[in-house]
């Protein structure tokens, strides 16, 4: 049996994270003495606003939805809980890293340390989603719990439509991209995605390892 609710906004976002988290490590790899200079860079920016939006379409109408559908459930209940401390943990790792960048004498160590705490932590917690949550959406939601979702999820994109969708659908295929636009975007707007949206974000160097003009990184 097939599922039963289309997931492709959430799994193309889970893929856009993973995406970055592999150019944030790299970025932070290379950054060396000072790793600060990464969290300057219009990668960090993009990465920071798509993961807020996401997670807080998530805490503001995902997760009450299962919670009132696993009423009487205290170990599926529980399980839930699990997720939604790793929202908080995330959020106060990300918080801690702009805190250290701003903090003149807070050592490379330090934001080395936290960056890579991030990359771990938000890699389990994606994979913990898809394990633990993702079934339980497919098994026990209603069909308007999951398009109210949809449409938390997609207002928050909304704000910065612009900006996030382009990242969003960096490297997606054809099929992904259409799905993403059709669910996200009102189609008077797909245009705009195309013509202007999509140019602007190619422009980006994102974690700023384009090579300058006379060919150094």
């Amino acid at each position: 049996m097939g599922d039963r609710f289309d997931m492709t906004v959430t799994y193309a976002m889970h893929d856009a994270l993973r995406r970055e988290l592999y150019s944030l490590a790299g970025a932070a790899a290379r950054a060396d003495p000072d790793p600060r200079t990464v969290l300057r860079t219009a990668g960090w920016k993009l990465f920071r606003r798509a993961l807020h939006a996401h997670h807080a379409a998530e805490d503001d109408a995902l997760w009450p939805a299962l919670r009132q559908a696993l009423h009487g459930r205290p170990l599926a209940l529980a399980r839930l809980e699990v997720i939604e401390a790793e929202h908080v943990v995330l959020a106060r790792l990300i918080e801690a890293i702009d805190e250290a960048s701003a903090v003149p004498d807070a050592g490379p160590d330090l934001i080395g340390e936290l960056t890579g705490s991030l990359v771990t932590g938000l890699r389990g917690h994606l994979r913990h989603e898809e394990q633990a949550v993702f079934p339980l959406v497919q098994a026990i939601l209603s069909e308007e719990q999951w398009e109210h979702f949809g449409r938390v999820h997609a207002q928050r994109i909304g704000v910065d439509a612009a900006r996030i969708l382009p990242w969003l659908l960096d490297g997606a295929a054809e099929r992904t991209v259409a799905a993403v636009l059709t669910q996200l975007l009102p189609e008077s707007e797909h245009r705009a995605y195309t013509d202007r949206w999509q140019p602007a974000y190619a422009a980006l160097d994102r974690w700023g390892i384009r090579a300058a003009p006379d060919g150094t990184p």
